[in-house]
């Protein structure tokens, strides 16, 4: 059970090249490729004759054809040739889902009814095409619950544990950095300040700091991804509730969308600016990003496997766990608005 009547992230514009690409998104197989036009298609990866995966086949005149008897099916699902077989049974098509690309991001919606319509466009993601930022991503896949991932980035009291290689920095200072929790509807803002800290690994390498810095630390929690935007500035010289504050930015797209009830793909870019005396820290950043990343992987894969060996164990709250739980309380709610007979909509 998911949240549905959502866009969930797929994968990324760069993927989609000269071959179907396949992923179990929510317990349903799907195939993706591009039209003719440019635009994406998303099909139950299936085809109609006998069962065979579409994406064990090719891409042929804007559709896709199965590679098993060369069925041919349009962007909408409908098989438009049958070789050797003039008449089409009405009867031979596949499930297509709405999809759609913003951003360089791969966007399908999942309704609560079949041939639900998407209420309106796909999130954005606008550092991607903000010329003060370069962002580079990928993609994981975690063998744990989307939930768990989604706790862990509302949650970055963390880092200073975790990740003290890259971004991580004085752990006691993360763990009592003043923090606001906020929000309404299905969002989730999470504000932290730390103030004359020690700058991190990842930033002294990216950004010529004199010192210490002031940092700041912005999760914004939607039932499909989120948003993070981190960075800092020299100690004093900028204020932490300015927009337009300078300084070393970040700007984290987290894209969770479920595979299974047990496993998760996590679609993340980067977007960083760089200081004129170091312009070609886009790299850098990359890499240490999806070295940080990693490491979330491996601890979130072993506290799943240690909660499946506990059980019932009780697990206690403290005091930075608000923003996630008040997270899993939206999701929880979504959930309990379906009935037992709702089903992903297709088109």
């Amino acid at each position: 059970m998911f949240p549905l009547n959502q866009w969930y992230a797929a994968g990324f514009a760069w993927e989609l090249q000269d071959k179907p690409l396949a992923r179990t998104l929510l317990n349903h197989p799907i195939v993706m490729f591009r039209t003719d036009s440019g635009e994406v298609a998303a099909l139950e990866d299936r085809c109609c004759h006998r069962s065979v995966p579409l994406s064990c086949g090719s891409l042929d005149g804007g559709g896709i054809r199965c590679g098993y008897h060369g069925l041919l099916y349009a962007p909408s699902g409908l098989c438009i040739e049958i070789p050797g077989q003039l008449k089409i049974p009405g009867k031979a098509r596949v499930g297509a889902y709405p999809a759609m690309l913003r951003n360089e991001v791969i966007w399908i919606w999942f309704g609560d009814q079949p041939g639900s319509e998407p209420s309106g466009p796909p999130p954005e993601v606008a550092a991607h095409d903000n010329p003060r930022y370069r962002y580079k991503g990928g993609a994981f896949h975690y063998k744990a619950p989307y939930q768990l991932i989604h706790d862990n980035l509302l949650d970055l009291s963390h880092v200073g544990y975790v990740h003290g290689k890259t971004i991580g920095g004085n752990p006691k200072v993360h763990m009592a950095a003043p923090t606001t929790v906020s929000g309404e509807g299905e969002q989730v803002r999470v504000v932290r300040w730390m103030k004359a800290s020690q700058p991190p690994a990842t930033y002294t390498a990216a950004w010529p700091f004199k010192g210490l810095v002031d940092r700041w630390q912005e999760i914004d929690f939607h039932v499909s991804h989120l948003n993070i935007f981190t960075g800092a500035v020299d100690a004093g010289s900028d204020a932490l509730d300015d927009p337009q504050r300078g300084g070393f930015h970040m700007r984290g797209f987290h894209g969770i969308t479920p595979e299974t009830d047990t496993s998760s793909h996590y679609f993340w870019t980067m977007a960083s600016c760089a200081h004129p005396d170091q312009p070609d820290n886009a790299e850098l950043v990359y890499r240490q990003t999806e070295l940080t990343f990693e490491e979330d992987r491996v601890l979130i894969e072993a506290q799943y496997r240690n909660m499946l060996q506990f059980g019932d164990a009780t697990m206690i709250d403290i005091h930075v766990d608000a923003g996630a739980n008040r997270a899993r309380r939206i999701i929880a709610a979504q959930i309990a608005l379906r009935t037992p007979a709702a089903a992903p909509g297709m088109e």
